[in-house]
């Protein structure tokens, strides 16, 4: 992880729009070090849209996001990316390389113009493909992976961008129920550490699992935010999904399962 001080991600009277809809409205949130945010919400509620906006690929309809102590748009982008990390929901790949390689693109911000990468940057695109337990895939093509492969290779590639900020869109998308737990296992760790990690899900017992809070969107401007525990429950995930939600017992944990309409 980056030592950079000032990495710290808030959203300022946020506002996303769809043509004839707003999604989100007035949006005020510090984003922590050392925490994890869950963001839930149903299909087409803005999750992605809210993820490209904080990453900064995307102008805020109102308001604006800040990085440290400047606003994201005023920042290059290559200092961006040595401290802010994006994990799209896919990944289209148009031309074959490695797997090793791909992973080196997560060190590019860090490397300066016409270097090579050193040794230094493939040892820790090694550690992250490791992380991901792809490490012994690391001469194989791309385009020969399966979906899981190359969604573990995706976050390897993050990984080995070592930024401060982990902003991530469905990270468990593709993955076996192991893999999703390695990974979430693995940014929680992160988070520990003293990273910021925003992880949009579907699976609400996977953000009460791992995260210290949740961000709810709503999809007509309504948001709300709270610590887990809190405002996960059976009427806010009703109203938040439209549909009825139980919860059961299991463990010492609560288990939320969609009850459906009748």
């Amino acid at each position: 992880m980056s030592s950079a001080s000032t990495s710290c991600l808030a959203t300022h009277e946020l506002g996303i729009r769809v043509p004839g809809r707003k999604l989100v409205a007035d949006l005020d949130i510090e984003f922590r070090k050392g925490e994890l945010v869950a963001v839930l919400g149903r299909n087409g509620a803005g999750k992605t849209l809210t993820m490209l906006t904080l990453a900064g690929l995307r102008a805020a309809d109102a308001g604006y996001v800040s990085l440290g102590d400047a606003p994201i748009a005023s920042i290059h982008r290559t200092e961006v990316a040595k401290r802010l990390a994006l994990l799209t929901q896919d990944v289209e790949d148009i031309f074959p390389g490695t797997v090793l390689e791909t992973a080196l693109i997560g060190r590019h911000p860090h490397i300066a113009r016409w270097q090579w990468e050193t040794a230094t940057d493939r040892e820790l695109a090694a550690i992250a493909l490791a992380r991901m337990d792809i490490v012994e895939l690391a001469e194989r093509d791309i385009l020969t992976l399966s979906g899981g492969e190359r969604r573990r290779l995706a976050v390897a590639q993050i990984l080995a961008q070592a930024p401060d900020v982990y902003l991530l869109d469905e990270p468990t998308n593709h993955l076996d129920p192991q893999h999703q737990l390695d990974v979430l296992n693995g940014f929680r760790d992160l988070a520990d550490g003293g990273a910021t990690v925003i992880a949009s899900l579907h699976d609400v017992n996977l953000a009460s699992r791992y995260a210290d809070r949740c961000l709810l969107l709503f999809g007509d401007g309504r948001w709300e935010l709270g610590d887990a525990d809190d405002i996960l429950d059976e009427r806010s995930l009703a109203a938040l999904y439209g549909t009825p939600i139980e919860s059961v017992n299991w463990r010492d944990r609560r288990l939320f399962v969609a009850a459906g309409k009748s």
